[in-house]
């Protein structure tokens, strides 16, 4: 059964229920073009080029803005310096420059301590990174922890260089300064949370991880003036020292997180994959698990890995909040990650606009999903003198499924079964099962446990 055929202005208000095809896809091209927008910015775990990401996201949605000072102990880890970079490039002795920064946020190692000097190619070499695999991509590297220096080029550039000396410039600033935290909070009728989270450390990278960053923000606007059971809770913050940041400056708060997920590498063209929670059974696993196996055939769900995005942060012994990642590419197994092969043009408005209608798929089920009571538990009641138990068409698709629904509820619901729960035990679709619900509690036969 379709979403729309679930919608009605007296049901249950499905997120995903109104999107048609055009809509969907008009919002994925919106997408593509921030994304498009935000690609050049040198991002980094800190600096300028963060904010200034921050800063264009507030076209799409209002954010506050923490700023964590250099040296702050976040756990086990150190808020470091903050590094801001103007110009770099490598320059022969005869005039040709061959690497420039200008060119590409990826040709210089990230944090890379500042450097003015003249070099031999043979002392240059070692600080080169280049993918002999792949002769035309410059790689992705960074030294945010070691005070070092380099740049990425292609192999084919650097087999090209001549023999002689080479003026090597990064004209780059480590200073004491902060880390920058994005966030968004849409509040809904409960102070239970919601996280959605998206790392916004990489330069230059289009897939991972501007698509996570896009998708999160139109996620965040479509629920803007939208009534909702959960607060929403976004969270845009650079990978691993952003998230570890974010939870030790927020601890007293993390228990009203009842769900969350991170988002990365939406925008390919591989099926969407669901990476469970630590305990592999939460409600946004099940969530996630009920949307991907009802709506997209060929989608994936995979156990808990402590390597990975930001869910492994989340999901730490001694946090072990209940977040899961949604992602189209797996990380490790993409060849163009972490490499300039990872373009805009790599990235497409379809992949990003079902991307976020998925996400607001799962939210409707963590709306719906609650626990009720059967009011006439002795036998089955009589549902046809109460108009519910229909056996002709104009009401729902596949009638038998839903009296199926129906009666599976009046027979699970003595309070200590959830909507979810029901759907799973019956083989139902949530949705049916949630609307079937609704029915009955209109009718007088159920109402919602406390």
């Amino acid at each position: 059964m379709n979403d729309k055929a679930m919608a009605g202005a007296d049901e249950l208000p499905w997120l995903a229920a109104s999107l048609d095809e055009t809509e969907v896809m008009r919002t994925g091209e919106a997408m593509h073009r921030l994304l498009s927008r935000l690609f050049p910015i040198c991002r980094s775990i800190t600096g300028p080029g963060v904010r200034e990401t921050l800063a264009q996201l507030t076209e799409v949605v209002p954010l506050s803005i923490t700023e964590i000072p250099t040296g702050t102990p976040v756990f086990d880890w150190t808020v470091p310096r903050e590094w801001s970079i103007e110009e770099a490039y490598i320059e022969h002795e005869g005039g040709k420059r061959y690497v420039d920064f200008r060119d590409s946020a990826l040709h210089v190692v990230g944090y890379s301590t500042p450097v003015d000097q003249w070099t031999s190619l043979e002392e240059l070499l070692p600080r080169l990174h280049s993918l002999p695999q792949h002769p035309d991509w410059v790689p992705f590297r960074t030294s945010y922890y070691k005070e070092d220096w380099g740049f990425c080029l292609s192999e084919k550039v650097r087999q090209s260089l001549p023999a002689g000396r080479y003026h090597v410039v990064i004209n780059s600033r480590l200073y004491d300064g902060s880390l920058t935290i994005g966030e968004h909070l849409h509040a809904g009728e409960s102070d239970d949370e919601v996280l959605v989270f998206a790392h916004t450390c990489h330069p230059s990278l289009a897939n991972d991880n501007l698509s996570g960053i896009v998708v999160a923000a139109w996620l965040a606007a479509f629920l803007g003036g939208r009534s909702t059971r959960f607060s929403y809770r976004f969270v845009f913050a650079p990978a691993t020292i952003g998230s570890i940041a974010w939870m030790a400056h927020n601890e007293p708060g993390l228990h009203r997180i009842r769900h969350g997920i991170v988002l990365a590498m939406l925008g390919d063209d591989g099926p969407l994959r669901y990476q469970r929670t630590c305990g592999g059974n939460a409600i946004i696993d099940r969530a996630a698990a009920a949307v991907l196996r009802s709506r997209y055939p060929g989608s994936q769900l995979l156990d808990f890995s402590p390597w990975g995005f930001d869910e492994r942060q989340f999901n730490s012994a001694g946090i072990r909040l209940p977040v899961g990642r949604l992602t189209r590419a797996l990380p490790g197994h993409y060849p163009p990650e972490h490499t300039s092969a990872d373009m805009p043009a790599a990235v497409s408005p379809a992949a990003l606009g079902e991307a976020w209608r998925a996400c607001l798929r799962i939210f409707d089920v963590l709306e719906c999903d609650r626990r009720y009571i059967n009011l006439a538990p002795k036998g089955e009641p009589q549902l046809g003198r109460r108009g519910i138990y229909r056996q002709a068409g104009g009401h729902y698709d596949g009638v038998p499924e839903r009296q199926l629904a129906l009666l599976w509820l009046l027979n699970q619901c003595d309070g200590s079964k959830s909507l979810l729960d029901v759907a799973e035990h019956s083989g139902l679709d949530i949705q049916l099962v949630a609307h079937c619900a609704l029915e009955l509690q209109q009718a007088g036969l159920l109402e919602p446990a406390l």
